[in-house]
């Protein structure tokens, strides 16, 4: 971790947002930030939807714990800067049914109303629910505002440019990384985001930029001193050594690889330009002025 975060002072990360996936690892997230100074999210993923129902209480019980979870971390160092992750994910409707998924999208739904929060959402697959759902609970302009809300970001995207077109013009950022790039119509979606609504992350330890990417060609105009910091020499993890990372585990770091992408894919528009619009979005949405 120490090491992990040298590399990341190194390389310019200035701060993180933890995601918590369920109330168990909100309350890791929440600790964590505290720990290191970061920041956080409480909610629960569309795969662990499950829990709300088999929780003991049953998932108003759960639904409570979030709450309460958020109410005692609202200010503070390591307080919890979004609900989420939340949303819909029908690639794996086998941990969680479609069903189970939108009644506990919805009612996570509430939390951001009732905090005037941003949301950290998750949609795979399942677009046309997703924005049926926002749009009922009055996300469909300015984010809901309307109704309390304050927005949210739309995180490792990998829909359609009509897809993202249609969640900027209700209010929502969308958050690029590595899978948002895998493929040339992910590249497509990803060169349609306007600025105003552009936002960069890892998802580490996931969604690496691969050599298999679409992405690869655009990194091989990276100079060598920014490679060295966002793409260092990694170990396997039974020949690991202290100081490197671990191949195949994304980290931090790479979040410049992803702003360089973004960069090439807009071809004229300065590196550090787009780099910057990304952190004022960020810091503007999550509340995060501090940092400024």
């Amino acid at each position: 971790m120490d090491a992990m975060l040298e590399r990341c002072k190194a390389a310019g990360v200035k701060s993180m947002i933890i995601t918590g996936g369920s109330l168990h690892e909100s309350k890791e997230a929440l600790e964590l930030a505290r720990q290191f100074n970061f920041y956080a999210t409480v909610g629960c993923h569309p795969t662990r939807s499950g829990q709300f129902d088999s929780f003991k209480g049953g998932p108003e019980k759960y639904l409570q714990q979030l709450d309460k979870l958020i109410a005692s971390h609202l200010t503070g160092s390591g307080r919890v800067v979004a609900v989420g992750e939340c949303g819909l994910d029908y690639d794996r409707t086998h941990f969680s049914s479609a069903e189970v998924q939108r009644k506990h999208f919805r009612s996570q739904l509430s939390l951001a109303k009732k905090y005037h929060l941003p949301l950290f959402l998750h949609s795979r697959a399942a677009h046309d629910d997703f924005v049926k759902i926002l749009r009922e609970e009055g996300f469909g302009e300015d984010g809901g505002r309307s109704v309390g809300a304050k927005g949210g970001v739309v995180h490792s995207f990998t829909g359609t440019v009509e897809e993202a077109a249609e969640l900027m013009d209700m209010g929502f950022h969308i958050g690029l990384n590595g899978c948002s790039m895998k493929t040339a119509e992910n590249l497509l979606t990803t060169k349609s985001i306007r600025p105003e609504r552009v936002m960069f992350e890892t998802d580490a330890p996931w969604c690496s930029l691969t050599s298999t990417h679409a992405s690869k060609s655009h990194l091989q105009s990276l100079p060598p001193a920014l490679n060295a910091l966002y793409f260092p020499q990694a170990t396997k993890p039974e020949a690991f050594a202290y100081g490197k990372p671990v191949k195949g585990r994304n980290e931090p770091i790479a979040i410049g690889g992803v702003a360089w992408v973004v960069h090439k894919l807009n071809n004229g528009i300065p590196f550090e330009k787009i780099t910057e619009k990304a952190w004022k979005n960020t810091v503007e949405l999550f509340g995060l002025e501090e940092l400024m």
